[in-house]
């Protein structure tokens, strides 16, 4: 599957949203989570198949340095009835040059192809909580901004992010009873976790949502559990990345990584 790049916007300093439509994405499927996901396969400069490849023959026939890089990025939005065949919008950070799909995104133009598998997820907010948290940083935001436009009208919704300035605030839609507090980075990386200290919790009947930079997630996910005396099973928490890595450096320890988180609290 596939999708053509419709149109670009720059949201904020490091987020940039790309609308893919045409015929290529026929056959996707509404998410029913509102962290969906999609798998996303860049080719290396120069690959010698086409813009659009079916990574499964590309593992196959061509060596390791010419395979594609492969990314997951949240649906931040799924419209079936727009254009040919749907279309879909996914937001990306993006940090310069650093990377691989950060710099695609704020290069890319209409007519350039991004091929994609999914969609997969497992979060969507319980409809019976007594309120709702969310907390993460640009990561995380897609699925957060998607997660509140679904929690029930007047029901109580705290959302901690963390960006790196005013510039990089985003507004949320929710028919919720929303507290949304907007944190800037100084550097300790603490930011999310100091703030939640503060926060009263009404009651321990609260559906959580907990993404982000992998210190800081498990950080966060000690003390909810520990401090806090959350529920395991009202809580969707995974670290997206982390600090000083790359993705493929990542990747490489990230099973490790969240084993030791689990065995935190």
């Amino acid at each position: 599957m596939h999708g053509t790049v419709l149109r670009t916007s720059r949201l904020t300093p490091s987020l940039v949203r790309v609308v893919l439509g045409g015929e290529g994405l026929a056959g996707f499927s509404a998410p029913e989570h509102t962290d969906a996901y999609v798998n996303l396969a860049f080719p290396p400069a120069g690959a010698p198949y086409g813009p659009v490849f079916d990574p499964a023959v590309v593992r196959d026939e061509h060596p390791r340095e010419l395979q594609p890089a492969r990314r997951r990025y949240t649906v931040r939005s799924w419209d079936p009835a727009a254009g040919d065949a749907g279309e879909l919008t996914i937001d990306f950070v993006v940090h310069g040059d650093a990377g691989v799909a950060g710099p695609w995104a704020a290069a890319a133009e209409p007519g350039d192809v991004l091929v994609l598998q999914g969609p997969s997820g497992g979060y969507r907010p319980r409809p019976d909580a007594a309120w709702y948290l969310m907390v993460g940083d640009e990561s995380a935001l897609p699925a957060i901004a998607a997660s509140v436009e679904v929690v029930p009208a007047g029901r109580p919704l705290v959302v901690l992010l963390v960006g790196d300035g005013p510039d990089h605030e985003v507004p949320l839609v929710t028919d919720a009873d929303l507290d949304l507090r907007w944190l800037h980075r100084s550097g300790a990386g603490t930011e999310l976790v100091d703030e939640l200290r503060t926060l009263d919790f009404p009651s321990t009947d609260v559906c959580t949502f907990v993404h982000g930079e992998a210190d800081e997630i498990r950080a966060i996910r000690k003390h909810l559990l520990a401090d806090r005396g959350l529920a395991r099973a009202d809580m969707s928490c995974s670290p997206y990345w982390r600090r000083t890595m790359d993705d493929e450096a990542w990747r490489a320890v990230k099973r490790d990584f969240v084993a030791a988180m689990e065995d935190d609290a």
